[in-house]
C-alpha cells in the first residue's frame, strides 16, 4: 500500500486487483496486467514515483508468466494512472527463469534519496542455486533507475564488462537474501533496511549495502522446517551479520520506521508485522541495536503490511480484514 500526493490510498490484492481509496470508498483501478496466481504469487507491492505530481507514474510488482519456461516469476512494471486505469504499462524487470514453485516471490519496494528504486525478489524456493549466484535472479535485492535502466554505480556493473563475466545480473544490489517481505528507507539516515523470512528460526533485519552478501543459505540462525539442519555456521568472512534476528521465527511482513514526535517515546522505533503470530511488533532502537521488543497490537490477524502514512500515523494491512490506522493513546 502507498499514498498518492492528494492523500488517496493505493493498495493491492493478491488476486490481481489494485484499488484507490479516497476516504469514502474504494475504486478499482483497471488495466492491471494478468498475474501468475500460485501459492504466494500474485499482485504484490505498489509504490508511487517521488515526482508523481509531474509524471503520474506508479510501479507494481507481481508474479507473471512472461518469458521462457513453465510457471512464473516476479515482474516489475511502471504505468501511469489515467481515469482510474493503468495506461502505458512498461515492464522494467522480469526475473528469470520461471518456476512452478509457489513460494518466495518477495516483493517490496523502497526509494532512496537519489531517486533509485529498490525491490526484493525471494529465492523462489531454490535456496541452493539462486541466492549466492549473481548470474541468476532471485534471492536478491535490486536497484534500478526510475525508467528501469541500471545505475552506473551499481556494484556489479564494472565486473560484468569482463569477457569472463558476461551475464552477471547488473541490477543486483545485494545477494544472499532468502525472502525479503519488508523494506524501507530510514527517514533519518537514508539507509535501506530490509527484513527477510528465515526458515524455522532465523528471520533477519539487515542494513542493505551495495554489493554485500547476506549469507543465505551458507550462514543462518535457522533450521529446516523438518527440524534438520542445512548449515552448521552462523557467520563467515565476507558475509554480513543481521542487526537483529528472531528465534523462533515470527514470519515478518511489512516494515516501517516511526518518524513522528507525536508518538513520543515510540519515535525512531521499527515496526514489523507478524504473519505467524498475528501481531504488530515494535522494536525499540538504540542506533542499530534492538534494546526492547513490544507487541503494539495482538491477535489482529495475519499482518501483511505496515506503513507510515502522509499524516505520520501508523497504518496496517491485515489479511482478509482490511487496513487500519493506529494512534497512540
Amino acid at each position: 500500500m502507498t499514498w498518492l500526493p492528494n492523500g488517496d490510498l493505493l493498495y493491492t490484492e493478491k488476486e490481481g486487483r489494485l484499488y484507490k481509496f479516497n476516504g469514502l470508498k474504494s475504486i478499482e483501478i483497471k488495466g492491471v496486467p494478468e498475474v501468475y496466481l500460485r501459492g504466494q504469487g500474485g499482485l504484490l507491492d505498489v509504490t508511487v514515483h517521488p515526482q508523481f505530481e509531474k509524471n503520474n507514474f506508479i510501479y507494481i510488482s507481481y508474479a507473471s508468466k512472461m518469458g521462457g519456461g513453465d510457471g512464473g516469476n516476479t515482474t516489475i512494471a511502471r504505468a501511469v494512472i489515467k481515469n482510474n486505469k493503468l495506461e502505458d504499462l512498461e515492464i522494467l524487470y522480469k526475473a528469470m527463469p520461471n518456476s512452478k514453485k509457489g513460494q518466495h516471490f518477495g516483493s517490496r519496494f523502497t526509494w532512496d534519496r537519489e531517486g533509485h528504486l529498490y525491490f526484493s525478489i525471494g529465492d523462489r524456493g531454490n535456496r541452493d542455486v539462486n541466492p549466492q549466484d549473481i548470474y541468476r535472479d532471485c534471492g536478491k535485492i535490486y536497484r534500478i533507475n526510475d525508467d528501469g535502466s541500471i545505475p552506473d554505480d551499481n556494484p556489479f556493473v564494472e565486473i560484468a564488462k569482463g569477457i569472463d563475466t558476461i551475464g552477471i545480473k547488473t541490477a543486483i544490489y545485494s545477494y544472499g537474501n532468502r525472502n525479503p517481505q519488508g523494506m524501507t528507507t530510514h527517514p533519518v539516515t537514508g539507509k535501506i533496511i530490509a527484513h527477510e523470512h528465515g526458515p524455522q528460526g532465523g528471520d533477519e533485519i539487515n542494513i542493505i549495502e551495495s554489493g554485500k552478501n547476506y549469507g543465505w543459505p551458507v550462514i543462518s540462525y535457522g533450521i529446516n522446517y523438518s527440524g534438520t539442519t542445512f548449515t552448521d555456521i552462523t557467520e563467515k568472512e565476507g558475509m554480513e551479520q543481521p542487526i537483529y534476528y528472531w528465534v523462533p521465527s515470527i514470519a515478518p511482513s511489512g516494515f516501517a520506521i516511526i518518524n513522528n514526535p507525536a508518538y513520543k517515546e515510540w519515535n525512531g522505533n521499527f515496526l514489523v508485522g507478524s504473519l505467524k503470530f498475528q501481531y504488530l511488533e515494535m522494536l525499540y532502537m538504540d542506533g542499530n541495536r534492538v534494546i526492547k521488543r513490544e507487541k503494539v497490537a495482538d491477535k489482529i490477524g495475519r499482518l501483511r503490511n505496515v506503513k507510515i502514512g502522509p499524516d505520520g500515523l501508523i497504518y496496517i494491512a491485515v489479511e482478509g480484514k482490511g487496513i487500519f490506522k493506529i494512534e497512540k493513546k
